[in-house]
Order: C-alpha cells, then structure tokens, then sequence
C-alpha cells in the first residue's frame, strides 16, 4: 500500500477506471454478440435491429472517448457485411 497521498489517489483513480473500462469491453463483447447469434440464426430482421443498436451504441462511445473513431466504424462495417451476407434476395 502506498504511503504518499498523491500514489493512494493514483490507485483509487486506477481502481475506478479499470472498473469502467471492464463495464464497456463487457457491454461492447454482448452487443457484437448478439448480432453474430441472430447471423448464425438466419433472423435477418433481428441481425438487423441488434446492429441498428450495436450502431448507435458504439456511436455514442465515439463521442464519450470510450472507443476510437476508426475503430467503431471498423466494428460496425465488419459486423454490417455479415448482417448484408443472409440478406434475403428479392428477385
């Protein structure tokens, strides 16, 4: 345990973050899950609403600072083709 005032308050802020950050990785891992379960599945109108959602989410991340720009739209593009690959045809 740290003697200095400055470290305890270094390992609370540390605590607090891991803490959040664990929330998020967990959050983000369940939404991209549930998109490749209802692809697995074949719902091509659930694999759609879960990405509309999955969309939104990671969009409202980008703007916290929670993920990376270019990193959310190369989650939602990759999860995006593989909604669009059981896409029904409608000849």
């Amino acid at each position: 345990m740290a003697n200095i005032k400055s470290a305890q308050k270094r390992i609370r802020q540390t605590r607090k973050r891991t803490e959040r950050n664990r929330y998020y990785r967990t959050r983000i891992k369940t939404l991209t899950r549930k998109v490749k379960e209802a692809v697995e599945a074949g719902d091509y109108e659930a694999a759609m609403t879960a990405w509309k959602a999955v969309n939104k989410k990671f969009q409202s991340y980008v703007n916290k600072g929670i993920l990376k720009k270019n990193t959310a739209r190369r989650k939602i593009s990759k999860l995006h083709h593989l909604v669009k690959s059981i896409e029904p045809q409608n000849a």
